[in-house]
Order: C-alpha cells, then structure tokens, then sequence
C-alpha cells in the first residue's frame, strides 16, 4: 500500500502544480477558489508522500558513501538560500529566472546522492523531475522575463545566515522525524 500511497503522493504534487499550465483557462475561472483547491492538493500530496514512503519496503538500489552526507548537506544549505527572498533582494542571485526551483531540484539531488533505495529514487527523483519540467513549462509560456531590481552583498550574507540557521532547525527537526542529516 505504501508504494501506491507514494507514486498517487507525487502524481498529485505534479498535478496541483502543474494545473495553471495544462489548463490556465480553467484555473483563472476558478478565481481564489482555486488557490484554496490547489493548496489543499498539495497538502493531500504531501501526506500521501509521507506516509506512502514510511510504509514501503526498503528496496536497495545502491549504498551511498558516508563522505556524501557532507555533500547533502551543503547542497541542502545552498538549496535553502535559493529558495530564500536573497535571489529577489540581493545580489548573488538576482539573475537567475528560476531560483526557488533550481533550489527544490538542487534539495531533490542532494537527497538522492545519501538514500540508494527505491523509495527515495521515487520520491526525491519525482520531483526532481518535477522542477525540471516546470522550469521548462514556465519558460514556454512566459519567454520575456525581467529580473528584479539588483539588491546587495548585505542582503545576500543576511539571508545565507538564516540559512545556516534554518538548515540548523530544520536538520533537528528531521532527526527527530527520521535519520539525523548530519550523521552519527
């Protein structure tokens, strides 16, 4: 069940976020219902992904060196930085059209590089692609692209310091949830 609960977690973490390219027509006509209708989809997914991946049998694909739980976890600091306001307000990434979804791919990469199960290359590898195709949608339907206003170093340095300390919590909070991200 846990597979099936997993595979129906993503299909529908795809679905919600891709509904306002595949029918835009649709999504606008349902006006701020449809914000409250996608939100609780992705809630749906998320759960479904959470339960579906505790409850499937370890399938071994590969077994990760133990040097790549450093590597995970810079890569997992670098991810939440771009998913920070710093590409909008600083400097380092102002840029970049993509920020937030290159982040969330990079945080997908970083966790398939430490978990060599079957599980974690649906999970992680499912979105991973997912981020890759939005990226590619929203380019398709918005070619023109204007980056924001250039913000400062001060900004960047800011927001890679709550970084460090998100990633501080968020590392506590999944050892207390699952394995520790920094190791034993």
């Amino acid at each position: 069940m846990g597979w099936v609960l997993l595979v129906l977690g993503v299909g529908l973490w795809w679905a919600a976020h891709l509904f306002k390219r595949v029918a835009p027509a649709r999504r606008d006509a349902m006006g701020d219902k449809g914000k409250a209708v996608v939100a609780l989809a992705l809630l749906v997914s998320i759960v479904l992904m959470v339960f579906g991946y505790r409850d499937t049998g370890f399938v071994n694909i590969w077994f990760p060196p133990g040097f790549l739980v450093h590597v995970n976890n810079l890569l997992v600091l670098i991810a939440i930085f771009m998913m920070s306001p710093a590409p909008k307000k600083g400097r380092l990434l102002n840029g970049m059209r993509h920020p937030m979804l290159t982040g969330f791919a990079i945080w997908a990469i970083a966790h398939l590089l430490v978990n060599g199960d079957l599980a974690s290359v649906l999970l992680f590898g499912g979105l991973l692609v997912w981020a890759v195709v939005e990226m590619g949608m929203i380019n398709a339907a918005e070619p023109e692209w204007t980056p924001p206003a250039t913000g400062t170093y001060g900004k960047d340095a800011m927001f890679f310091a709550a970084s460090i300390v998100l990633l501080a919590i968020i590392g506590y909070i999944h050892g207390l949830v699952g394995p520790s991200p920094f190791g034993s």
